[in-house]
């Protein structure tokens, strides 16, 4: 037992200091060199999406199919955990924290600005003109396409990954431990170090630009409503009190804090939802969501593997600038939106797994951006409240100048901001949680004290360079480290299945009983093993 403890402390130590220490070393380049590192990410980035756009294209397309394999196979009865285990969560909490950690503030963000945007400038591969309705039906296709089963198929393979050899194979909860079949005991030296430090350093990165986008919207939100002003040192008090409220959160642990904040955030996000349904166009709305998912549908496959091989200079541009930069966007997400889905997934089989986290937050976010997003398309398209020159003037108001269209806009305007900072907080605390998780060699119920720890640091990171003015640098960085980051979701899709492939499963019920290192054995042979789980090599 003291063995173990030590032993943790001292991956504490290794993977926590070089993580962080690269992460302080980017942002003294951004603070003292900001002119290099913008010339370097401007390159690195138009290199990495012009030429490894397509290894994006493919790979996300890729992970659907196989988690609808996974889904639809034999393997679909595997249980994420021992035979016997069943759900630490209800189907209802567990759906609203995994939608709030993976998609919430961005939605809240999106949901008017990206369908406006396109219908303001159409996606050069169909309609010609915006602001007319061809322009909005494309749009909304393309929102929907943007924020479908591409982005939750990326959190969805290393979630399911992760959740299978931890709670299923007696695995630590570290990313590398999921390359197992395919390493052996290598993950247990530096190449699985290498992995766990370049999770850590991507997920803080991720943390940092999440609470810069927030703090950015709510200061919109603030100057729309009372006249704030827009300013660096009004973000960076926003930054500092959502920390305080995130790190109470974090205190009283995921049972208390991220769950009750999670249906605090569902709560809020229906009735804000509701409330332009009811009060707007309600028809327009509920056409709009029905005709959308079957142009989405209809034409999933074109948009999928459309590299912009046979457009115009102009269609590669917009693809680079969307689609190649949401998958990149989310591949940046993904170990932290992943690692905690896992977390939270103990219990399920894969089949409910992929079920919960395909469909469910898809059908969800189709519906938000139905609702708002088509009630800005007919204030423009019905009214003439032009909402598209509003947002293209300040994407960051984009919500606020459509809330200002209904009955009580000032009061509804004050709860979408509570509602971007339930998102926010809910966000930061479960990155938090993820980040202790990783830093304390995959402990399940890290202390408050780490994730404390964490997130004190990610806040001073994220103003640090809010100051120098670094967050586009941090986004262009994220997009960079996409590229390693799906050959890693590569290598993690082949090991599941090696692994899954390896269970002999009964004719009913689950599969072998785990080993502790993650390799099958028969049940015979488990039930005379010990389960203690193998130690980590420093």
């Amino acid at each position: 037992m003291t063995g173990t403890h030590q032993e943790g402390a001292s991956k504490l130590g290794s993977v926590f200091y070089i993580s962080s220490g690269i992460a302080l070393l980017f942002v003294v380049w951004g603070v003292f060199f900001s002119e290099s590192m913008e010339a370097f990410n401007a390159a690195a980035m138009s290199a990495v999406t012009g030429a490894f756009g397509w290894v994006y294209l493919m790979a996300t397309t890729l992970f659907i199919v196989f988690l609808v394999f996974l889904a639809l196979s034999r393997f679909g009865r595997i249980r994420l955990g021992k035979d016997d285990d069943r759900p630490e969560f209800s189907t209802g909490a567990w759906l609203a924290m995994l939608f709030s950690a993976g998609m919430g503030i961005g939605l809240v963000f999106y949901g008017v600005a990206e369908p406006m945007t396109h219908f303001a400038a159409p996606p050069p591969f169909g309609a010609s003109e915006g602001g007319t309705p061809e322009a909005g039906r494309l749009a909304m296709q393309y929102t929907f396409f943007h924020w479908g089963l591409h982005a939750w198929a990326i959190y969805g393979l290393v979630a399911l990954a992760l959740a299978y050899f931890q709670f299923r194979k007696g695995a630590r909860g570290l990313i590398s431990s999921a390359f197992y079949p395919l390493l052996g005991d290598r993950v247990n030296g530096p190449i699985g170090k290498a992995i766990d430090v370049l999770a850590i350093f991507v997920t803080a990165l991720g943390v940092a630009t999440s609470f810069g986008i927030g703090a950015t919207q709510i200061n919109s939100g603030m100057n729309f409503v009372f006249g704030v002003p827009e300013n660096i040192p009004v973000q960076v008090v926003i930054i500092v009190v959502v920390m305080l409220l995130f790190l109470t959160s974090a205190v009283s642990g995921l049972n208390r804090g991220i769950r009750y904040l999670s249906n605090t955030n569902i709560a809020l996000f229906v009735a804000l939802m509701l409330f332009v349904l009811v009060l707007g166009p309600g028809l327009f709305i509920l056409r709009t969501f029905t005709e959308s998912i079957g142009n989405y549908l209809q034409n999933f496959l074109t948009m999928s593997f459309n590299s912009g091989a046979f457009t115009s200079a102009e269609g590669e541009t917009w693809l680079q600038g969307w689609t190649i930069f949401y998958w990149a966007w989310w591949m940046m997400w993904v170990m932290w939106v992943g690692t905690f889905i896992a977390r939270i997934s103990k219990g399920r089989t894969i089949r409910e797994f992929v079920a919960g986290v395909l469909l469910v937050p898809c059908l969800f976010s189709f519906l938000w951006f139905s609702v708002m997003g088509g009630a800005a398309l007919d204030l423009d398209l019905s009214q003439g409240a032009d909402i598209g020159a509003a947002v293209a003037d300040n994407i960051n108001t984009a919500l606020f100048v459509t809330l200002d269209e209904f009955p009580f806009g000032t009061v509804v305007s004050v709860v979408a901001m509570i509602l971007i900072a339930t998102f926010f907080i809910t966000s930061a605390d479960s990155a938090a949680f993820v980040l202790a998780m990783l830093s304390t060699d995959g402990n399940q119920n890290p202390g408050w004290r780490i994730k404390v720890m964490w997130g004190v640091f990610v806040a001073f990171f994220a103003f640090v360079l809010l100051l120098a003015g670094g967050l586009e640098a941090v986004q262009q960085v994220a997009i960079i480290t996409g590229v390693p980051f799906t050959i890693l979701l590569i290598g993690m899709g082949v090991s599941l299945y090696k692994a899954v492939s390896e269970e002999v499963l009964p004719e009913r019920g689950g599969g072998a009983d785990p080993s502790p290192d993650g390799r099958p054995v028969s049940r015979e042979a488990a039930h005379s093993k010990s389960t203690v789980e193998p130690s980590r090599a420093e």
